[in-house]
């Protein structure tokens, strides 16, 4: 999709109801599933985390950004994910928190990021993070700057792949928390992208498509 395009549609976005956990729902393991319904938040108290979504235009093309985390001993070593991290007091709100992080991971200045709009929050069970992914996109073609320390590489993804319903697939996977089971996601090049992240990108896909 044509990036000028894409921006014709973003005060559609603004004011589509979303689709939410049921959308969540199509790209969760189901094991998570029937852990959700049992988690008692207040007990948990689970930290809170910002994402951004950021579209793009790359050759004149809409593209959405994703990262390759590096390798460590920890429950998203080498994921595939948005930018973001966690909230520090400094930040003032959430969606501070997903310009300061996608700035410090992939160098992208928050004077550059238009935001949309919130979306639905996600829970990781692993590590106790809820999640708040936020819409936003940069008018420019964008020179990416990556925090070595956490970011082993960057995933362009095109618009018009991301729409595609071909990319959706399943994979037997292990986790820290369960033995092998089969996952839904998304077959991004030579990627596998499951999990938290490819809930969030279920809602933005669906968000898309109603207003596409």
């Amino acid at each position: 999709m044509h990036f000028d395009e894409f921006l014709k549609y973003t005060p559609k976005i603004l004011n589509v109801a979303l689709p939410a956990t049921h959308a969540h729902a199509k790209m969760a393991p189901s094991n998570r599933l029937e852990l959700l319904k049992n988690i008692d938040f207040d007990k948990m108290n689970p930290r809170k985390a910002a994402v951004m979504m950021l579209f793009y235009p790359k050759n004149e093309q809409t593209h959405l950004a994703l990262i390759l985390r590096t390798s460590y001993n920890g429950v998203h070593s080498s994921q595939i994910a948005f930018p973001g991290g966690k909230v520090e007091d400094f930040d003032g709100d959430l969606s501070n928190t997903a310009l300061r992080e996608t700035h410090e991971e992939i160098g992208i200045h928050p004077n550059h990021i238009n935001l949309i709009r919130p979306f639905t929050q996600v829970y990781i069970p692993p590590s106790n993070f809820m999640v708040h992914p936020y819409l936003g996109y940069s008018t420019n073609e964008l020179n990416f700057v990556l925090q070595e320390e956490e970011v082993a590489g960057l995933v362009e993804l095109p618009m018009v792949d991301f729409l595609d319903d071909g990319i959706v697939t399943n994979k037997i996977m292990k986790t820290s928390y369960a033995g092998d089971f089969e996952v839904p996601g998304f077959r991004v090049n030579e990627h596998f992208v499951w999990g938290a992240t490819a809930m969030m990108l279920s809602e933005l896909k669906e968000t898309l498509k109603m207003v596409l």
